[in-house]
């Protein structure tokens, strides 16, 4: 029976040519041994199991190799190569900085870099995990490594390049090793399967990168531990058997039952989900990914950033179709919160399957609020078109009138004429705002000459000519608001009383008290009518609002658009 030999080290690359996913460093390097331009130093840094002991194995072994190739690959054929081979080199040495960190270790070092090379040009130091010397090893290794023997290079590699001291640092040629991608951790477990005549579904080798996060040494240690399993057959259902993965299809269910507006259909999913020993919180974040996949799907230029299989990028772009930009955002923005808040919630079922029945609601809420803006915009257009017209027949008719009137009545020529009191900043705000009617200079002459006028008028006449007035103001809310909250009282015959709730609603009517009395004197015939405001005191006592719902009503019957405005934005009223 023969040693099993896992394929991390059955199929190490041994030349630049099979390394994978680190084109830029690899052509670099290659470069360097080109043009003999060697550095004393180098620094590979980046995550592990991405090549980086493997580059620098490759990169000491091509440097002594006495037959390059014209890819400048070794020959494998010379002593040099052969004895690295066979493990067997004394040019090359490997040290491992976690288990030697001390300054006895690095002395030891210093010692032996003093000795040329038996075979070849230089002596190659490969030390790994270097973030682990001491800072007094460090200092120690600080002289040799700026002035080196000409014979002696140091190959440094490290998974945290921020634990090493500036000074190590700069004494280096640095080279940061990438995460390498889904599609090239899949097209090499492709070679590999090939060449252990092992049949596969793509998609089972897409899962096995994917929970490889970059890593070649944990994919194919995956890879191994799936073959196991599942034999000579990778397949795409065995390969999230045996990883405990959440299947795909999870999401595009629950996907669509949000759509739906299903509650019932995702707590069954999800029911089914905890059922089969998948956690939770690894199924929220997988289904902020889902949602984060679905919005690069939106665009082709965002495409490529889905690190799926073919199979499945090709649902993705189906169910992106039926997923407004509108719902993901919303839906990313439940899921980020439902996940910070995970940790901190004593019930972790119930806390995710709220999340799951607000995801549920997002397209319902939409429609209502869509209906509901529906409604509120209908009555008004029909009402400007209904009123304007009238109230502009009746002014009309009313000016032609008055007319006749004065014409009628004698003139009295040494009759003294009455002064009223206006606001200058008042008659600038009528003139600024174009929303209003403006009077015509007609109207202002006969204001002036139906100054004495004392004709008499009851309650119901002072109503109608009021709201009519309201229904200028239109364009300023909140005097419209005020106006027709209440109706208007008669005392005395020519005494208009107005209640009013507070102060602002004081504030506003002076805003238009001239305009307003001026309209009232015309319309009514009467140059004596004052107006009179009230505010009702005992009626705020005895209705304190005390909580935010009863505040809320309260704003609510001053301005209806606040319920408008609570619902597009989702707002709470605590």
């Amino acid at each position: 029976m023969e040693n099993f030999i896992v394929s991390a080290r059955k199929y190490r690359p041994s030349n630049f040519k099979s390394v994978v996913g680190q084109v830029s460093i690899t052509t670099t390097l290659k470069n360097a041994i080109k043009n003999n331009h060697l550095a004393q130093a180098y620094l590979f840094c980046g995550p592990r199991g991405v090549g980086k002991t493997t580059c620098a194995r490759i990169f000491a072994k091509t440097i002594n190799c006495k037959n390059l190739d014209e890819n400048v690959e070794p020959c494998n054929t010379c002593e040099s190569c052969e004895s690295f081979n066979n493990n067997r080199s004394y040019n090359i040495h490997e040290l491992d900085a976690a288990s030697n960190n001390s300054v006895e270790d690095i002395r030891n070092l210093i010692e032996q870099v003093r000795i040329p090379p038996q075979v070849g040009k230089y002596s190659i130091y490969i030390i790994d995990e270097v973030h682990m010397l001491s800072s007094q090893a460090f200092n120690a290794f600080l002289k040799t490594l700026e002035e080196p023997p000409a014979h002696a290079i140091f190959i440094l590699a490290t998974t945290e390049k921020h634990k090493i001291i500036p000074t190590i640092l700069s004494r280096c040629q640095i080279f940061d090793f990438n995460r390498i991608r889904v599609d090239d951790t899949v097209n090499y477990l492709e070679y590999i399967a090939k060449e252990e005549s092992i049949t596969y579904e793509v998609d089972g080798l897409n899962i096995i990168a994917q929970k490889a996060d970059g890593a070649m040494r944990d994919a194919l240690s995956i890879f191994d531990q799936v073959v196991s399993f599942s034999g000579s057959n990778i397949t795409y259902q065995g390969v999230i058997d045996n990883l405990n993965v959440l299947d795909y299809d999870y999401y595009f269910k629950l996907t669509d039952a949000f759509n739906q507006n299903s509650i019932s259909d995702a707590l069954l999913i999800f029911n089914e989900i905890l059922d089969k020993g998948f956690d939770a919180h690894h199924f929220i974040n997988g289904l902020s990914e889902h949602f984060r996949n679905l919005l690069v799907c939106k665009d082709e230029i965002t495409l490529q950033l889905l690190e799926v299989g073919a199979n499945i990028r090709d649902r993705y772009k189906e169910q992106t179709r039926s997923c407004n930009s509108e719902f993901l955002f919303s839906a990313l923005e439940i899921s980020n919160k439902c996940d910070i808040g995970y940790r901190l919630s004593k019930n972790k079922r119930l806390h995710v399957e709220l999340g799951l029945i607000e995801l549920c609601n997002i397209s319902s809420e939409k429609k209502n609020s869509s209906q509901l803006e529906k409604k509120e915009e209908t009555p008004k257009e029909s009402n400007e078109k209904t009123t304007k017209p009238k109230i502009e027949r009746s002014e009309e008719q009313e000016i032609i009138q008055e007319k006749k009137e004065i014409k009628e009545k004698p003139q009295f020529k040494n009759k003294p004429k009455s002064f009223s009191t206006f606001s200058i900043k008042e008659k600038l705000n009528q003139t600024v705002n174009t929303d209003v009617v403006e009077e015509p200079r007609e109207e202002i002459h006969k204001a002036e000459s139906s100054e004495n006028l004392n004709n008499s008028f009851n309650e119901k006449d002072l109503i109608e000519k009021w709201h009519e007035f309201s229904n200028k103001m239109g364009a300023k809310p909140r005097i419209f608001n005020t106006l027709t909250s209440k109706n208007p009282k008669l005392e005395d015959k020519n005494i208009v009383t107005f209640q009013i709730d507070n102060n602002l609603q004081e504030q506003k009517i002076n805003e238009i008290r001239n305009e307003l009395i001026d309209y009232l004197k015309r319309q009514l015939k009467n140059s004596n009518i004052e107006l009179k405001l009230i505010i009702s005191e005992a009626e705020e006592e005895n209705n304190k609002l005390y909580t935010a719902e009863d505040k809320f009503k309260h704003m609510l019957s001053k301005n209806q658009d606040l319920n408008k405005l609570k619902q597009e934005f989702n707002l709470d009223l605590e």
